[in-house]
C-alpha cells in the first residue's frame, strides 16, 4: 500500500517537469513564480524579484490575440484602482516586436508597465502554450493562482487582487 502511494506521489511530483540536464518543475499554484528579467518599452531593465513584499499579477499576451485584447481594459482599470495600494501588474508581451507591442499599449492608452519578451524565454519558462496566460503572485513570490484563456472577469480580478493585497493566500 505504501509502495504505491510513493508511485503516485511520484507521479504527481514528476507532472510539469521537463528533462533538460535538469528538472525543472512548470509554474503552477503553490510554486515560487520563476524569477526574470525583461526589457519594458522604455528600454529600462525590470525583473520580477524586484516587486518581492508587492502582490503581483503576471500576464503573457500578444497584440495578436483577441481574448488578450478583450482583457486589457479590465486590467487597466485594475492597476489604476489597486496601484497605490502597492498592486503591481506585469503585462509580458510575448514574442513579438517593441513596435506591435508599443503601438498596442498607446491605442489603448495602458499605463502598467509592457515588458518584452521577444525571443519567448520567460514564456517558455513560465511553460505558457497559449494566450492569454495570467499568473497570480503572492508577496512572497509563491504563485497562488494560474488562469489560462481569457478574457478573464473584471469581479474575479477583482476578487483575486484584494485576496493577494489582504495575504489571503
Amino acid at each position: 500500500m505504501i509502495l504505491c502511494l510513493g508511485l503516485v506521489w511520484i507521479g504527481i511530483s514528476a507532472e510539469g517537469q521537463v528533462s533538460d540536464n535538469h528538472s525543472i518543475p512548470a509554474p503552477r499554484p503553490d510554486f515560487p513564480a520563476p524569477d526574470f528579467s525583461l526589457v519594458n518599452l522604455d528600454g529600462q531593465e525590470v525583473q520580477l524579484s524586484d516587486f518581492r513584499g508587492h502582490p503581483v499579477i503576471v500576464n503573457f499576451w500578444a497584440s495578436w490575440c483577441q481574448p488578450c485584447r478583450a482583457e486589457m481594459a479590465t486590467f487597466q482599470e485594475i492597476f489604476v484602482a489597486y496601484k497605490e495600494q502597492g498592486f503591481v501588474f506585469l503585462a509580458v508581451n510575448s514574442q513579438e516586436n517593441r513596435a506591435n507591442a508599443f503601438d498596442f499599449a498607446q491605442s489603448r492608452a495602458l499605463t502598467f508597465p509592457i515588458l518584452l519578451d521577444e525571443d519567448g524565454k520567460v514564456s517558455n519558462r513560465y511553460r505558457v502554450l497559449s494566450l492569454p496566460a495570467t499568473f497570480f503572485i503572492n508577496k512572497d513570490g509563491q504563485i497562488i493562482d494560474v488562469v489560462y484563456g481569457g478574457p478573464i472577469s473584471k469581479a474575479y480580478l477583482r476578487i483575486q487582487v484584494e485576496k493577494l493585497l489582504k495575504g489571503d493566500s
